[in-house]
């Protein structure tokens, strides 16, 4: 009977997993694909108790190559060698609790990618990805988005790391599989994620160090695809590692946040479904990010920590504490309109005051500075007067709006607006409005 359902279970397996199929790409160059295995000489193995053992990582690359011939092999789905993506198929199905030959299928999936296809021609320098698997994943995951990338001018550099991929086949000839697992107490679990997502980011990383050299020329070329005459490898001189982005799915994602904040030599991250782990978790301390042009994503004063907003000479009052006695007279300001900076926020004002602001950006400069000037009718912006904070120091100057004689311009040092208030007039600069508060 057992035979039987054996026999049986092949046509269903068939039918429920059958074999992959992998999108053509859509970019105007050929795709190839190299394996590199490179050790790290700085950086003990943590998963192993040998003080000799250094940190090693497998690297996938897919490039853009030339075009191969009509009858060129395709590379294989999951490894270099039918054995080594059976051992990988494997690893991954028993991961999730399912019988090897049911992922047979995935043993016969060809991908669009030539192993040691020669480098396209033209000279000119690819941009450079990286990507970190995720848990208890491996880097041909994302084999498709890979080879869509090469295709349009992008080198991917995907990576396997050792004790956390499913499995990894070496280049000696052994199967390093995943030693990481969950302990079930949720607090000892972030604290072993932290642990392993420190690790991946260390790996992207030395990878990124290893792809400079790779384009220098100071790393040992392979045996095949290397040029005859000089020796160089055929990526030399080809690796624009100046534009770097660094991509990862899950873990393989917090890894990324991770590497990129510690990493200046990555100019982008890309986070895939990627829950941040350790120190990439903590906003910076350096500077909140802060641009002239409005963003509807940036940090605002309500987002914005306080530790990460722009330093102004203004002191400024905590949300919750008493409002400040009124002042004696009122005073004027022109305030930054600017979303990414914290006095873009309402300014000071007691409890339930009016708080009206129309959009004169929208109307021509001159026009919105006419209708501000005109006799009898408030100023487009203007706020009635409401209570500012004691003590404010004021800076001397006049609203192209026209407040009273002696108002303050409270201003946001960090923004070019106030120049450009004073040579096109504040109607005119996008980021000013006129607003009195008192």
């Amino acid at each position: 009977m057992a035979c039987l359902g054996l026999i049986a279970a092949g046509p269903v397996a068939a039918w429920a997993f059958p074999v992959p199929v992998f999108p053509e790409p859509s970019g105007s160059f050929a795709v190839g694909t190299r394996v590199m295995q490179w050790t790290d000489p700085n950086r003990p193995e943590t998963f192993t108790a040998d003080p000799d053992d250094r940190r090693t990582v497998v690297v996938q690359l897919w490039y853009p190559a030339q075009k191969s011939p009509a009858g060129a092999q395709r590379a294989q789905y999951l490894g270099r060698t039918e054995q080594e993506a059976r051992t990988v198929s494997d690893a991954l199905a028993s991961a999730v609790g399912l019988p090897g030959f049911l992922v047979d299928g995935v043993l016969q999936a060809r991908t669009h990618a030539v192993f040691n296809a020669p480098v396209a021609g033209g000279g000119e320098r690819f941009p450079v990805v990286l990507f970190s698997p995720g848990a208890g994943g491996v880097r041909t995951q994302n084999t498709a988005w890979a080879e869509e990338l090469a295709s349009h001018g992008y080198v991917v550099a995907a990576l396997d790391h050792l004790y956390d991929s499913a499995a990894v086949v070496l280049d000696d000839g052994r199967t390093i599989r995943a030693a990481t697992a969950s302990t079930g107490d949720r607090d000892a679990d972030e604290e072993l994620a932290a642990g392993w997502t420190a690790v991946r980011a260390a790996d992207l990383g030395f990878v990124l160090t290893q792809l400079e050299g790779l384009d220098r020329g100071a790393i040992a070329a392979p045996l095949v695809g290397s040029d005859p005459s000089t020796g160089r490898d055929p990526l030399a001189g080809r690796l624009d590692t100046g534009r770097a982005v660094v991509t990862g799915h899950s873990m393989g994602g917090a890894a990324a946040l991770q590497a990129a904040r510690q990493d200046p030599r990555f100019a982008a991250v890309i986070d895939l479904d990627g829950y941040p782990h350790g120190p990439a978790s903590r906003p910076s301390t350096s500077r909140c990010s802060h641009s002239p042009r409005p963003s509807p994503r940036a940090p605002t004063r309500d987002t914005c920590p306080a530790s990460l907003r722009p330093s102004h000479p203004t002191p400024r009052r905590a949300t919750g504490s008493p409002s400040p006695a009124p002042p004696t007279s009122p005073s004027w300001t022109a305030r930054c309109t600017c979303r990414q900076c914290p006095r873009s926020s309402a300014p000071w004002a007691a409890p339930g005051a009016p708080r009206r602001r129309r959009n004169h950006a929208r109307l021509p400069g001159r026009h919105a500075a006419a209708r501000a000037r005109r006799p009898g009718r408030r100023a487009v912006g203007i706020r009635q007067p409401q209570r500012p904070p004691p003590g404010r120091p004021p800076l001397t100057g006049r609203a192209a709006t026209g407040p009273p004689s002696g108002a303050a311009l409270d201003l946001c040092p960090s923004l070019r607006c106030f120049r450009q208030a004073r040579a096109r007039g504040l109607g005119r600069n996008r980021h000013f409005s006129p607003v009195a508060v008192g």
